[in-house]
């Protein structure tokens, strides 16, 4: 029996966020690492897209639309997930937005509740849900995604680098509270990751007209890509990261240097 307390049935892991980037590329490799996936999106047809690729390439999962700052919402796609496989082995807690650039004094408060609201609170709801599952199975490793800025500010962005310090905070908290009770909980921080995501950034200069002053300095001159992140997705939802609890991980090529 491996650590994390399962030899009766497959490993299964909830991934939100699965439609796209991050989330899709580590839903792939997780099946190819034995998981069933229980994917989750609010985008319909996005989601649905990676399941009908996870079952074109001989693995096995389902999706659950899903808006992650609803506790309604999360405790269902929670519950099918157990309903569906019998417990939940890992968390990808990934789903997240950016927000518009502009200074701190120019971003609408309905903006700010936006971000907030996906970021930290469909991060804080996903924890809150998937740890008592976990806790009752005795075992379980959730992952975080923060970002670099959730360990130094970045321009222009203040509501999305609150909102990064927040998750780092909130797995820190996790971690320590569950440690003793067979529920891991770390974080990544990706740097410029190449995905619908940032490529959204340029858009948004050009709608707006407004250039950061500072903009990201990628030390290994370009983006990551989808599939680097999800690597370090696979090893810290497996046994072979079983040591591992709290930690927060920068993937970012350098750039917090």
């Amino acid at each position: 029996m491996g650590v994390n307390g399962n030899s009766e049935r497959e490993q299964t892991v909830v991934v939100t966020g699965a439609g796209s980037g991050i989330g899709r590329a580590s839903c792939l490799k997780l099946v190819q690492a034995g998981f069933r996936i229980v994917a989750v999106d609010f985008n319909r047809s996005t989601g649905e897209e990676t399941i009908a690729i996870i079952r074109a390439q001989g693995g096995e999962g389902i999706f659950v639309q899903a808006d992650v700052s609803r506790n309604e919402d999360v405790e269902r796609y929670v519950n099918l997930a157990v309903d569906t496989y019998g417990g939940i082995d890992a968390f990808f807690n990934n789903a997240g937005v950016i927000q518009k650039f502009s200074m701190l004094t120019d971003i609408e408060e309905a903006e700010y509740d936006r971000v907030m609201s996906v970021n930290v609170k469909g991060v804080f709801l996903g924890l809150k849900h998937v740890i008592k599952v976990m806790e009752k199975q005795g075992y379980g490793s959730i992952i975080n995604t923060a970002s670099t800025a959730g360990i130094r500010p970045e321009h222009s962005i203040a509501a999305y680098t609150a909102s990064k310090h927040a998750v780092i905070g909130l797995t820190k908290a996790a971690a320590l509270e569950y440690v003793k009770r067979g529920v891991r909980v770390n974080a990544i921080c990706p740097g410029g990751v190449d995905t619908s995501l940032t490529k959204s950034v340029s858009t948004m200069m050009m709608e707006t007209g407004y250039i950061p002053e500072e903009l990201s300095n990628m030390r290994m001159g370009r983006f990551a890509e989808p599939d680097e992140m999800a690597e370090m997705v696979v090893f810290l939802a497996s046994d072979k990261s079983s040591y591992m609890t709290g930690s927060i991980i920068a993937i970012d090529g350098g750039l917090t240097l």
